[in-house]
């Protein structure tokens, strides 16, 4: 494969990524698809698990359609931080066995894209094309 489908595979793993991190928003902030909270049904609202809900379907439905992509995704790299060290490092040491996979490779992938950006199809990258033509046509009024 060439070089230069680089910047589409990149947009097509932000949104298989963001598509699966929505999901576990979904499901502590609606308990959709499923409930995964012990005793079922969404997290209380107000609670820790409530606003990792809000981040994760909020900051993933910007990561899907890649707008402001970098500083969405280490936000959401820090959050999958935190919840690896709150939620699964005190069960222990190892991610298969405190099952922490998951958050640990959210972590990683969301800290690649904060500096690699959204790729070629995503909002970000239209915003691009058009400030330097936003630029000139202010410039032309000006003058």
């Amino acid at each position: 494969m060439k070089k230069e489908w680089a910047p589409q595979l990149l947009s097509v793993l932000r949104m298989v990524i963001a598509f699966l991190f929505v999901q576990v928003g979904s499901a502590k902030w609606f308990a959709f698809p499923a409930a995964i909270l012990p005793g079922g049904g969404p997290a209380p609202v107000g609670s820790l698990v409530w606003f990792a809900g809000v981040i994760e379907v909020i900051g993933g439905t910007f990561f899907f359609f890649g707008l402001f992509t970098r500083p969405v995704a280490f936000i959401l790299s820090g959050e999958m931080a935190i919840a690896y060290f709150i939620g699964h490092a005190p069960r222990g040491f190892l991610p298969i066995l405190n099952g922490g996979n998951l958050a640990i490779l959210f972590c990683f992938v969301f800290f690649y894209f904060s500096f690699a950006g959204a790729g070629s199809w995503s909002l970000d990258a239209l915003r691009e094309k058009r400030e330097p033509q936003l630029a000139l046509s202010g410039q032309a009024l000006q003058d």
